[in-house]
């Protein structure tokens, strides 16, 4: 495994690359050979890249166990194809830690849905990542493999990506952001086509705001009142709903980017008609939209999806009070792929086989 305290080459800019390149004893135009071959034709090692020097690469690929020349990319574990096409990927990262990050193709897109952290510490009560705790924050490189494995396992272009994988981007705000920026000038995805997730943590979207991307903030609500919302996210008992909705505002005037709110319809508990008119006070005169998804079930809780009468029903009464909204069914469901069935216990378990 490479040394761990050397950067990867991986989520460096061609500048950065240049100067690598020149510290190896190489010309400064290798540095932007060492790009192209990195970010466009996802070379693995120093050793696949042919139009560099065979002797330099044997002597860089020699030292690679140092971490010098070390790109920093992940092994695919596991693949799993669900019956809509959407791929689940269980990743192994240098260090043997596994994460998931699941592709979802249509016919104009190509989306990838990537983790933050190994495990998460959110402890949602409905989502199967947080049951397994947390282990530790992904490096940008890391973040940046996960995009580059599916473009490459799907022999096509990445046009979105989502970070609403395994973790809570936020708390790993430095490598997120590092990431969406390499992502948009190295790989060359645009920011508004990538969205970041959170369920929302005291100043934190604020400091988001103040560096002005033009990636899409989504925070993931679930609840139209507090006591609800405490119930299904613990740590929401330390952020009141209303002082969570002024950050998200002042967050719009940062920025001039509408919001994503996200609200998991769980049957008969969050989706009666009061909470939808509950939601729409919250949301009158935002520059918002609400994105309902039904829940997609895991084996440790009880909760039920609302049947499509409900959702309907729900998502009329947003309408009615003017609120911009639209339904969102997950995909790869039947690979557990799906939005809050990404297991941390069961990548432990595989990175200990």
């Amino acid at each position: 495994m490479p040394n761990s305290t050397a950067a990867p080459l991986l989520g460096q800019s061609l500048s950065e690359l240049s100067d690598w390149v020149e510290a190896q004893g190489q010309p400064a135009y290798r540095g932007k050979q060492l790009h192209n071959w990195i970010y466009d034709k996802g070379a693995r090692s120093l050793g696949d890249i042919t139009v560099f020097p065979k002797k330099w690469r044997e002597q860089v690929c020699e030292a690679a166990a140092g971490g010098v020349g070390f790109i920093g990319r992940s092994q695919i574990a596991k693949r799993a194809v669900a019956n809509d096409d959407t791929v689940k990927y269980l990743l192994k990262m240098a260090d043997g830690q596994i994460v998931e990050t699941v592709g979802i193709p249509t016919e104009k897109r190509l989306t990838v849905c990537v983790s933050s952290q190994v495990g998460c510490p959110m402890a949602c009560d409905f989502c199967a990542t947080g049951k397994g705790g947390f282990t530790r924050n992904l490096a940008t490189h890391e973040i940046i493999d996960q995009v580059l494995t599916v473009q490459e396992d799907f022999d096509r272009r990445v046009s979105h990506i989502v970070f609403m994988g395994m973790g809570e981007p936020l708390l790993n705000s430095k490598n997120v952001v590092a990431a969406v920026r390499s992502l948009n000038e190295d790989v060359g995805i645009g920011q508004r086509n990538i969205t970041i997730s959170t369920v929302g943590l005291p100043g934190y979207i604020r400091r988001l705001g103040e560096l002005k991307l033009q990636a899409t903030l989504a925070v993931s609500l679930h609840a139209s009142n507090q006591p609800l919302r405490e119930r299904l996210i613990p740590s929401a008992a330390q952020y009141p709903i209303a002082e969570l909705f002024d950050e998200c505002r002042n967050y719009v005037k940062q920025t001039g980017r509408r919001i994503s709110f996200e609200y998991l319809l769980l049957a008969e508990l969050n989706d009666w008609p009061e909470h939808a008119d509950e939601l729409a006070e919250h949301l009158r005169g935002f520059q918002s939209h609400v994105n309902l998804i039904p829940y997609n079930p895991i084996v440790e809780v009880d909760y039920k999806r609302p049947d499509s009468s409900r959702v309907s029903g729900f998502k009329r009464a947003l309408e009615d009070r003017h609120i911009a909204v639209s339904v969102r069914y997950s995909r790869g469901l039947d690979v557990d792929a799906a939005c809050g069935q990404l297991r941390a216990s069961e990548l432990q378990k595989l990175a200990e086989a």
